[in-house]
């Protein structure tokens, strides 16, 4: 544990360096200071206000995706509240494109709260498309994981890795460059559509970084040559990588955060049995965040899902599901990590390499890999 402490508190210092048709659209609300961190009454008040609204609306959480099946559930439980969940396999781009098309819809298809790539966090704040919020443990989210504003806040991260079917394939790869061989025909996938999925863009960028040595700039570039390499070879499969296809051999190697991989692996219960292994170079750190939507139908409820997912309740229930919750190392010093729950973690050795990219870095990288695919990869995953 005290290894795993050590390491978090590095993050911490790491991530410090770090169209609607519609006619007149209904103009974003004008920007408020956010809303003061609910006590005793207030939270009462908050509690009832979203009892009343009745329902929150969420998008892009797959259940097995840090264990949010049993974080939804708890919420729902907890309060009352229905939970509408839209589309469990949209990509961070998917997020912020259902929350500008429902800018005027009040209905079931308007997402109230996203979750979404750390550098889609800045952006959503930028077009006016979420709105601030402060919770009640605010001040344990380490300063530089969230918006000084309160308008998106660190929830999670995980590290790049590679979970493969142990049915079809018989040798472990130990870093990137093995995927280039001949064993790995028709094998590898990403777990997303790398012109908008936050998960399969990092894939790219851990990929390039690999293979650019730990240069960042160039890292982008290098991640489309190498899946311009691995679809020549015959080595990449266009399908988006999941639980399912791992299963019956489609994907058999899958390249995503470690956190799925490891729920997908349980999920599967050994049929077939699932390896997970971290690369030896290009090891990639990435952190999502929470936000608020400017146009949510039910903001008391999105509210109420904050002080849920970032309470000592919400956060452990992400540690349950392999992902390290942005508050960790408040936890870990006020002993709020069971022991069990902390032995179930992958070991510290995974975490030890891992670079997180700063908001710029991954700003740069992003624009690269999004906008060049198609030209570079000439594939396209679905």
């Amino acid at each position: 544990m005290k290894n795993r402490v050590l390491l978090l508190l590095a993050v911490v210092v790491v991530l410090a360096v770090v169209a609607a048709c519609a006619p007149a659209p209904t103009p974003a609300p004008t920007a408020a200071p956010p809303t003061a961190a609910p006590k005793a009454s207030a939270m009462d008040a908050l509690i009832a206000a979203a009892k009343a609204e009745g329902q929150l609306t969420t998008i892009a959480l797959p259940r097995t995706w840090c264990g949010y099946g049993e974080v939804i559930d708890g919420y729902a439980k907890k309060y009352g509240i229905k939970v509408n969940e839209l589309n469990p396999d949209a990509s961070s781009g998917d997020e912020i494109e259902a929350v500008k098309a429902n800018k005027d819809n009040k209905g079931p298809q308007a997402p109230d709260v996203i979750d979404v790539g750390l550098s889609f966090g800045p952006t959503a704040k930028n077009d006016k498309l979420i709105q601030p919020y402060k919770v009640a443990t605010w001040d344990t989210i380490p300063a530089d994981a969230k918006d000084a504003e309160g308008y998106w806040y660190g929830d999670y991260y995980g590290v790049m890795a590679f979970g493969y079917n142990t049915d079809v394939v018989k040798k472990a790869p130990a870093d990137w460059a093995d995927l280039l061989k001949p064993e790995f025909k028709g094998a590898v996938a990403l777990a997303g559509d790398p012109r908008s999925a936050n998960q399969a863009i990092s894939g790219v960028f851990s990929a390039g970084l690999s293979a650019a040595k730990g240069d960042v700039a160039k890292a982008g570039d290098e991640g489309l040559k190498f899946f311009a390499s691995l679809n020549s070879a015959g080595n990449f499969v266009p399908v988006i990588g999941k639980a399912a296809p791992l299963a019956k051999g489609e994907t058999p190697l899958i390249i995503a955060w470690d956190y799925n991989l490891l729920s997908w692996r349980d999920t599967l219960k050994g049929n077939p049995k699932v390896e997970v292994v971290v690369p030896q170079t290009g090891v990639v750190a990435g952190v999502y965040v929470q936000a608020i939507s400017a146009y949510a139908p039910h903001p008391n409820a999105a509210k109420l899902w904050m002080e849920y997912l970032y309470s000592d309740e919400g956060q452990l229930l992400w540690l349950k599901g392999y992902c390290h919750p942005i508050r960790f190392n408040d936890l870990v010093k006020t002993n709020k990590v069971p022991k069990a729950l902390m032995d179930n973690l992958p070991p510290a050795d995974n975490y030890a390499k891992a670079i997180f990219p700063t908001l710029e870095q991954q700003s740069a990288y992003k624009e690269v890999i999004t906008k060049q695919w198609d030209s570079v990869v000439k594939v396209v995953v679905k």
